[in-house]
């Protein structure tokens, strides 16, 4: 679980490249903000990019093999028609005014499963001078530099891992003497990636606090129930922000019942009983599950949320992305979304716009970087309206798929 942090004090990933990821051939995601969109009609790629991150969080919590096995292997991962490794390349920054540190991996299907083909971490510390890289593994096998700042003229360790598929950073990021590893191996553990379901977060779990709402929220009432007793202040705070964007509401209550499971029941203002929590509007339950993640005592460094505007009133979407916007200072926010309303939110140099191109491979532009869209934008118009009638000249479902008309330039 991550510690307290401020907005300077936080992680933040500057870009992310991925090659030979299902239909991510070869896509950067490059100038990440604390909040970034991605936005983009159905099959533009949205889902695969959100996949990667939540692809390498499992690597690094549950292992390569059960992230690589649960996605059908290289046979469904890979890119059609292409050869070579899966790539991620990773530029962040462990706080503002560090060095960027670039963190590699590639990963192959092997004669006996995934293999870490090539792995390395590297970085710059001045302004001069080439990177250095002070871990680099092939296949369970490399060296890497220790101590607080490794340096080129610092000793290489040799080092064996037990098995090809083994990540160094994970495995060495466990050992007090390489403390640079280590700060990435909690900061990708540490990640939460959302693929929140409704109806789970029904459910009636076993009693006992849970610190973290869990992917699909179905401990939700286990993390009311840890912050009611650990973090009251931080309970009454969501509560206080629920009451504003749903009118009438009073509290949230978790309690035990005689068979040891949990209820989660809901309190509006008018009643004298409070609803069970099965009968209460998907859009409460949304929004309630979003605040305990966002207003987490201990956030996590970098949250993802998939299509938010489902099952909330489009009234609801602004007000919810002010309350990303806030989390930012201390988590970095990843979004996808179809949503004007949600959009409206945001600046052009937060959104990335994808589709695919006449290969079928997806492509990411920023909407800042499209020709005419920060002079519309200047002129007073909003991002969800340009995007809806059609001026961004990509990710509309309703014409074709295929490059930007007005691009500016081409990063993404």
């Amino acid at each position: 679980m991550g510690t307290h942090h401020s907005g300077l004090g936080i992680p933040r990933i500057e870009s992310l490249k991925v090659e030979n990821y299902r239909a991510l051939r070869s896509v950067e995601l490059a100038r990440l903000t604390p909040v970034t969109v991605l936005l983009g009609p159905n099959g533009s790629g949205k889902s695969t990019v959100f996949d990667v991150f939540n692809f390498l969080s499992e690597c690094f919590q549950f292992g390569l093999r059960h992230a690589w096995d649960r996605r059908g292997r290289g046979k469904e991962l890979k890119t059609r028609g292409c050869d070579g490794p899966i790539k991620f390349d990773l530029k962040y920054r462990e706080r503002a005014g560090t060095p960027v540190i670039t963190y590699h991996l590639a990963i192959d299907e092997g004669g006996k499963g995934p293999e870490v083909v090539e792995e390395f971490l590297q970085w710059k510390r001045s302004s001069h001078g080439r990177p250095f890289r002070f871990l680099e593994f092939a296949r369970g096998e490399g060296a890497a530099v220790s101590g607080e700042m490794p340096d080129e003229d610092d000793r290489r360790v040799p080092q064996k891992l037990r098995s090809p598929d083994l990540i160094a950073v994970s495995t060495l990021g466990q050992f007090a003497d390489h403390p640079r590893v280590g700060a990435l191996r909690e900061f990708i553990t540490d990640w939460y990636v959302s693929y929140l379901a409704i109806d789970q977060t029904r459910s009636q779990p076993e009693a006992g606090p849970q610190e973290r709402l869990s992917k699909g929220g179905e401990n939700l009432p286990n993390v009311i129930q840890y912050l009611k007793e650990q973090h009251p202040e931080r309970l009454e705070h969501i509560f206080s922000v629920l009451r504003q964007r749903i009118p009438r509401l009073e509290r949230v209550d978790a309690e035990p019942m005689p068979d040891g499971r949990l209820l989660l029941q809901i309190k509006d203002a008018p009643f004298e009983q409070p609803v069970m929590s099965k009968f209460v509007s998907d859009g409460t339950m949304k929004m309630l599950a979003y605040l305990t993640v966002l207003y987490d005592p201990e956030p996590p460094r970098f949250i993802g949320i998939e299509e938010p505007e489902n099952f909330l009133h489009p009234r609801l979407l602004p007000e919810l992305a002010e309350e990303c916007r806030a989390a930012s200072e201390r988590s970095q926010l990843l979004v996808t979304t179809h949503s004007p309303f949600l959009l409206d939110a945001m600046r052009a140099d937060e959104v990335r716009v994808l589709y695919r191109d006449d290969l079928g491979f997806t492509k990411a532009v920023r909407a800042v970087d499209i020709r005419g869209i920060p002079e519309f934008i200047q002129a007073g118009a909003s991002l969800g309206h340009l995007w809806m009638e059609g001026h961004f000249g990509i990710g509309d479902p309703l014409v074709n798929q295929g490059g930007p008309r007005s691009q500016k330039r081409g990063g993404a």
